[in-house]
């Protein structure tokens, strides 16, 4: 469970006096987009929001993300959409990181504070509105859901991690272990987003390489993540991109948990060509 506040960009500039080098780092194997460039004048603004805007950290583009979008999105006081998504084949995942809002899924009203997640599957209805007093910072993780006949679409849900026992990975002592929100033998499913926990000093003890593409925000914490051939510090506020069969690894930093808000496509035969 989460002990401290998960880390939200606050934007802002720095001042005149600061040096201009930074950790950010795009290669075409992964990104890492730390918090510091997450500054007023590299903010979006998005058509039917409100008193809203946004930084994108992934997109689909070439020699970029190829699945999924996502989104930080920080909504002023009486901000919010009627008309949120204009793309019906569109599934989504939201995760509040700061602040509260009403969140209304095919007239059911449901209040979102911190730790709170929902699924919405495409052409789902929903609305949202910061009704509270101070801003609101969710995720917006966007991804084109891949039909398969014979399944339904998954049901839009509301969830708060804090109601979620983590599993353990197995032989870790709990020292490294994952929050799941929806189970992972359900194939309606075409993405998964979980948050990871590592204790201080714990591992990914092997390089991972894999199909699934990654989108990683760190909520908390700080570790030394392995990319491809590169060992990269990162620490809550900083975003990781990598690519299908990017080797990857980490070590937990210390001195409280690292955790992260992690996103992976799954469950979905591999295009063959452009058919």
């Amino acid at each position: 469970m989460p002990n401290a506040p998960y880390y939200a960009p606050a934007g802002g500039l720095p001042p005149q006096s600061d040096l201009l080098t930074g950790r950010a780092v795009f290669t075409e194997a992964y990104a890492v987009i730390p918090k510091d460039t997450m500054r007023d004048i590299v903010t979006s603004y998005l058509p039917h929001w409100q008193n809203t805007r946004l930084w994108v950290l992934s997109r689909p583009l070439s020699g970029f993300a190829e699945t999924f979008s996502q989104y930080i999105m920080d909504v002023a006081p009486g901000g919010g959409s009627d008309h949120p998504e204009n793309d019906m084949a569109a599934e989504a995942v939201l995760f509040v990181v700061a602040g509260e809002c009403d969140l209304n899924i095919n007239g059911a009203k449901h209040m979102m504070s911190p730790g709170g997640y929902a699924y919405l599957p495409p052409a789902c209805d929903w609305q949202l509105w910061n009704n509270g007093d101070k801003n609101l910072k969710f995720h917006w993780i966007r991804k084109a859901y891949e039909v398969v006949p014979g399944l339904d679409a998954p049901a839009a849900f509301v969830t708060n991690e804090r109601e979620i026992p983590p599993t353990a990975m197995p032989d870790t002592n709990g020292a490294w272990a994952t929050t799941r929100f929806v189970d992972m033998t359900d194939l309606r499913h075409d993405m998964h987003v979980t948050i990871v926990s590592l204790q201080p000093g714990a591992v990914i003890p092997f390089a991972e390489t894999h199909v699934m593409e990654h989108g990683l925000y760190v909520l908390e914490g700080k570790a030394v993540y392995r990319l491809n051939q590169d060992w990269v510090e990162v620490e809550a506020g900083d975003y990781m991109w990598l690519r299908a069969f990017c080797p990857q690894a980490c070590y937990a930093g210390g001195p409280g948990p690292f955790r992260y808000l992690l996103y992976k496509d799954v469950n979905r035969h591999m295009k063959l060509g452009m058919r």
